[in-house]
């Protein structure tokens, strides 16, 4: 399983850029999203970019992360890095709901 980091752009290239997150500044692939400027966030799995993130969608998945990180090492504190999750109902895909 791949898990996708958020990462910011640090400087722009043509084919890769230096970005910053998870800990660590990288040169990134960005051929599969094309060129983005300085400060936009990316998703990257295995040093290429899949996907242009908010400031907002990017927040989110870090936090996810680090929850992930305290459960996995016990702690059981977590529901307030899980915030666009908690109290929700689960949903199922539109594509699984089948026709009524």
């Amino acid at each position: 399983m791949c898990i996708g980091i958020p990462m910011q752009v640090l400087a722009e290239g043509e084919f890769q850029s230096l970005c910053e997150g998870g800990g660590r500044q990288a040169m990134i692939d960005m051929r599969l999203i094309g060129i983005q400027p300085a400060g936009a966030w990316v998703l990257v799995f295995r040093d290429a970019a899949r996907e242009v993130l908010s400031a907002e969608r990017a927040e989110q998945i870090q936090a996810a992360l680090e929850g992930l990180g305290l459960a996995m090492s016990g702690e059981l504190d977590v529901d307030h890095l899980f915030a666009d999750l908690v109290g929700r109902e689960p949903q199922l895909p539109d594509f699984l709901k089948g026709s009524t």
